[in-house]
């Protein structure tokens, strides 16, 4: 009986990811080798949820400061295109950012007083497409790319697998930062 009830509570907390994923199963997407595949299903869905979450906001909730120490929605965003741009350059063409890659994608590549000065004052459309155009070039170049790859090593300690699941756990904890901020915005 107590298993059951575990059970059945279990599936009441997932009960939102399998609707809204409508198969409740991780699989890889079609076009990729099977590790990364699986690795594109969870970056696509953690950018489906995030978009989710914020595409209806207004700008004064996207540059929404609940205090002095907080981020912006606008700015933890922008921050995930940063982050993904600048990791997809490196480990998918090998090299960094072009000055202008720098200004347009990667300000927010560290959260601090002067991106929050910065960031603000764009409808959550930029931002979104933004990550739309930066997840776009990582899927192409991430299907030029095979498991060994994916598993080889960067540098002693450090493979590709680990930088992409990186990628993958930061969108995973500004989902949650985002969902705070949410539930303090004035009503």
């Amino acid at each position: 009986m107590k298993y059951l009830k575990v059970k059945t509570s279990l599936l009441l907390l997932l009960l939102p990811i399998i609707l809204l994923n409508a198969q409740g199963k991780l699989e890889p997407i079609d076009g990729y080798s099977p590790q990364i595949g699986l690795m594109v299903y969870m970056l696509e869905d953690l950018k489906d949820r995030i978009t989710q979450q914020v595409k209806d906001l207004d700008q004064s909730q996207i540059d929404f400061l609940y205090d002095a120490n907080a981020n912006s929605i606008g700015s933890l965003i922008m921050h995930l295109v940063s982050t993904e741009s600048y990791y997809r350059i490196a480990t998918l063409e090998g090299r960094e950012w072009t000055d202008d890659e720098l200004t347009r994608l990667g300000m927010a590549g560290e959260l601090n007083e002067k991106v929050k000065s910065i960031i603000k004052g764009k409808p959550i459309g930029y931002y979104l497409d933004l990550w739309d155009e930066v997840r776009k070039k990582t899927l192409n170049g991430l299907k030029t790319k095979d498991d060994a790859w994916f598993s080889s090593n960067l540098e002693e300690g450090l493979n590709y697998h680990y930088i992409w699941y990186h990628v993958m756990e930061h969108s995973s904890n500004h989902m949650g930062q985002i969902a705070t901020i949410k539930n303090r915005l004035p009503k």
